[in-house]
């Protein structure tokens, strides 16, 4: 899977997190692995450029997504065999989200991570315009972002017991020359 980051926010953020919770979301959600996305991180006066230009909505806004390929859970089912395919931009505004993790009382990587997540979901058709629909995809992205934490929780248990372990055997002599 490719995952590009363009930083053009002037903001400092890490673009590995991004990265890795996009890859995982993308992954539970069935698309092909070879799936391309590209992710821009851009200031306010940009993203308010955008939230006029294609959605006619003045300020800023914490994350857009532009799909390419209409790409779905699962593949289309009209298609004969689904591989790779562009998924298309989401572009984050990392300004907008401190605020919005500020008054929501966590940190901006956090917010950062639940907004890469909402934004993957809006790339592959999951909207939140309908009472139903917000039902669903955020019940879908608080789901994928809780996987996400609890996965990078269990590789860091998997690990500190294999530090554990070569502390264990080194003492034991078993890496002795």
């Amino acid at each position: 899977m490719s995952i590009e980051v363009a930083n053009e926010s002037g903001m400092d953020v890490s673009e590995e997190d991004l990265i890795a919770v996009a890859r995982f979301a993308i992954a539970r959600m069935d698309v092909h692995p070879a799936a391309e996305l590209s992710m821009v991180l851009v200031d306010l006066d940009t993203m308010a450029d955008l939230h006029m230009r294609w959605m006619d909505l003045p300020g800023p806004t914490d994350v857009m997504s532009f799909p390419m390929d209409e790409l779905e859970p699962g593949g289309r089912p009209d298609s004969p065999m689904p591989g790779p395919s562009m998924l298309g931009d989401i572009v984050l505004c990392p300004a907008f989200a401190a605020t919005q993790a500020k008054k929501a009382g966590h940190s901006l990587a956090h917010e950062l991570a639940l907004l890469t997540v909402h934004g993957v979901l809006h790339l592959l058709g999951f909207d939140h315009a309908e009472p139903e629909e917000e039902k669903e995809m955020f019940g879908l992205q608080n789901n994928l972002l809780a996987e996400w934490y609890e996965s990078i929780r269990k590789a860091e248990r998997e690990a500190a017991l294999a530090e554990r372990d070569r502390r264990l055997l080194g003492k034991a002599g078993f890496f002795d020359a």
